[in-house]
């Protein structure tokens, strides 16, 4: 039997505003490509689009010239790695403790664990709580405070949650505890979930600059985003002083800030396709059980 008539209009309906989805998703990347390759003048004159004008590598060569750039690039990807490390683990332990209804105080801990995904104690206390702990201008204060999100341990919970009983019943009478089984037994099982939190996390943790920022003086500790934050306020301030070169200013701001850009979202645009599989089924799984 053929497709209906109704269908067929839906296919064609749905097939146009995925497409429309995809440009706009795209079209800002694309747009930031190609002014990281264009000349100044033509990003002065809104000439660039989806391709670059006046093709040059000049910006690239600059940017990867700076010291500074390298440092910080290195303190990202240390963040980036160390952090996701930290949160996958406390994440995935909490998780699997309270996807047990066994556990005892598990209604209290779960209700606990979700009043701050609702409320949080607010700028100036988390900084007084990062001082008094003596982690402010060290690693630890971009790593530590965010450890654990609420919503992705909401989503491993019901992952495990949703893994058949029976393993865990055979596991103990053949003698696991309760650390063997989930080592031996669950982690084994829990791929999707475990690569797509490592993304979720890793994202976060390489695209964060709040935090550093509030909780770094130390340019040695800076990321690599607050490289580009600091050259966007650096060029802004210069323009704001400078009366007549205000928009030349601000474009050369452009593309070095575009430059720095590509070079920064690399490496999760590497990554991603090998997580990609693992991704989608991870998020599958903890929308519709539970």
């Amino acid at each position: 039997m053929g497709d209906s008539k109704q269908y067929k209009i839906f296919r064609v309906v749905n097939f146009i505003i995925m497409m429309l989805v995809v440009v706009v998703t795209l079209y800002p990347f694309l747009y930031v490509l190609a002014e990281s390759f264009s000349g100044e003048k033509y990003i002065m004159k809104g000439m660039v689009t989806f391709f670059p004008r006046g093709f040059t590598t000049e910006t690239y060569r600059v940017v990867m010239k700076e010291k500074d750039f390298w440092i910080e690039y290195k303190n990202t990807i240390l963040y980036t790695v160390l952090g996701t490390a930290i949160s996958v683990f406390l994440t995935g332990i909490l998780a699997y403790a309270l996807s047990k209804k066994r556990l005892k105080g598990r209604n209290f801990f779960l209700a606990f664990t979700l009043f701050t995904m609702f409320f949080s104690g607010g700028i100036i206390p988390n900084y007084v709580v990062v001082k008094a702990l003596g982690m402010r201008n060290t690693i630890w204060a971009v790593v530590i405070p965010g450890a654990i999100s609420t919503y992705n341990m909401i989503i491993m919970k019901t992952f495990f949650e949703g893994l058949p009983k029976e393993l865990e019943e055979s596991a103990s009478v053949d003698g696991l505890g309760t650390y063997g089984i989930m080592v031996r037994i669950m982690l084994p099982l829990s791929k999707p979930i475990l690569a797509t939190m490592t993304l979720f996390y890793a994202v976060g943790l390489w695209n964060s600059w709040f935090g550093p920022f509030m909780y770094l003086d130390n340019k040695k500790l800076f990321p690599v985003t607050l490289y580009i934050r600091n050259i966007i306020a650096g060029a802004n301030s210069t323009a704001e002083n400078s009366g007549s070169n205000t928009e030349a200013l601000a474009q050369v701001a452009a593309t070095i800030k575009a430059a720095s850009i590509i070079l920064t979202v690399l490496p999760i645009l590497c990554v991603y396709p090998f997580v990609q599989k693992y991704f989608v089924t991870g998020v599958m799984i903890g929308s519709v059980k539970g």
